[in-house]
């Protein structure tokens, strides 16, 4: 079966290689410094599709110093949220729900599940997932692995591809709290992207 897994997977890495980097100027960076006012935490939302629950995609919430979203290999994108190799600041409250909102459509679940951690822990995911680089497509689940692997706490997260093992890890953390997201939306979210650029980066 791992045998059978990595065959499928492999093609995919190769024609996915050369994940182009992209680096949001200092200032715009600077700008969009969002310091959440809830105790420190990293939160992984996991993209499952309706029909099956095969795991599409990792992303991590995390909320050190500042509050920030690891979206590796990720189409969202919003004009508040600048973004440096696949991780965004300024994730405001009304940034959080967009990224959701994105994601969750008739065809996608959301599932959100929160752990709340030491500030040194949530620093050192954040200096991680600052140093990571751009990631390839098929490369969610690695990276968001290699990002929380080995953190205190963290230590049951494999290394893998598939999002469904890492939320499964995750689910055997003590204290995890966990929240399922839906919606209704149309499969083409391209008009979630239109609607929330048009809003201001307000709380």
């Amino acid at each position: 079966m791992r045998n059978l897994a990595l065959c499928l997977i492999l093609p995919l890495a190769l024609a996915a290689c050369g994940a182009e980097p992209v680096w949001a100027p200092d200032e715009a960076v600077q700008r969009a410094r969002f310091v959440w006012e809830e105790p420190t935490s990293i939160t992984l939302y996991t993209v499952v599709r309706k029909k099956g629950g095969e795991g599409a995609h990792s992303g991590l919430l995390i909320n050190a110093s500042q509050r920030v979203i690891f979206d590796p290999a990720g189409t969202w994108h919003h004009p508040w949220a600048p973004e440096r190799n696949d991780l965004h600041y300024g994730m405001t409250e009304k940034m959080r729900k967009f990224y959701i909102d994105y994601h969750a459509r008739e065809t996608y679940d959301v599932i959100e599940q929160k752990i709340y951690v030491s500030p040194e822990v949530a620093e050192a995911a954040l200096r991680r997932a600052e140093s990571y680089g751009a990631v390839n497509k098929a490369f969610c689940g690695n990276s968001v692995s290699d990002i929380v692997r080995g953190l205190p706490g963290f230590e049951g997260v494999p290394r893998t591809f598939f999002p469904n093992r890492i939320r499964r890890a995750f689910s055997e953390i003590p204290g995890v709290t966990e929240k399922l997201h839906e919606d209704g939306d149309p499969d083409n979210n391209s008009g979630v992207l239109l609607v929330q650029k048009g809003q201001l980066p307000e709380t």
